[in-house]
């Protein structure tokens, strides 16, 4: 299979699992989250996703952070873009939103009352423990991942268990790629960084 029909398959079965969600069209489908070491060219990606898709922008240096991030927003085509872990950069920049680490999670409703109108969402690792006010958790890793090699991997079956009983929206991350998300249902979308680099 190629790269690009993988993406493809990737951003269809992403669509499916939205469309059958209680959130179904309310948040975006297919994620994409940037990466300092495996994602070589995150804006090549970003032009690759469909329109509505959405992105986290992550980098550890800030200034890189900051150059990615208004290089991404700059693609347009309806992508909603994530700060991940700068809520400050999010505001300059006129973001969509942020993403939280899963350590920070609780300071959604602060992030919440200062900018209303923000997309928040925060990883959550293993167990499922969502404040009410973000509006998605990303739960990782589904699949064995070379993003953290060695970790434990959720797997499917307790995967789908978690997403269904959370009362928020979640994410699938972690390992997912076109075959692999065949297996997953209750989730609102899937996340990626490898399977939708281009």
């Amino acid at each position: 299979m190629t790269e690009a029909l993988a993406r493809r398959k990737l951003a269809s079965a992403a669509a499916r699992l939205n469309a059958r969600h209680r959130m179904a069209g309310l948040l975006p489908a297919l994620v994409l989250f940037t990466d300092d070491e495996r994602l070589a060219d995150p804006l090549a990606a970003a032009t690759a996703l469909p329109r509505g898709a959405m992105i986290v922008v992550r980098a550890r240096d800030a200034a890189r952070r900051e150059t990615l991030a208004r290089d991404v927003i700059g693609v347009g085509r309806g992508l909603v873009v994530l700060i991940a872990d700068d809520p400050a950069l999010a505001a300059k920049l006129g973001a969509d939103g942020i993403h939280l680490p899963q350590r920070r999670g609780r300071e959604a409703a602060h992030w919440r009352a200062l900018h209303p109108r923000w997309l928040i969402t925060a990883a959550a690792h293993g167990a499922i423990a969502g404040d009410a006010a973000l509006d998605a958790l990303f739960l990782s890793n589904v699949f064995a991942t070379a993003s953290h090699p060695g970790r434990g991997a959720l797997g499917a079956r307790r995967a789908n268990a978690l997403a269904q009983r959370c009362p928020l929206p979640v994410y699938a991350l972690g390992g997912i790629d076109a075959r692999n998300a065949r297996l997953l249902h209750g989730f609102v979308g899937l996340a990626a960084i490898g399977a939708l680099a281009v």
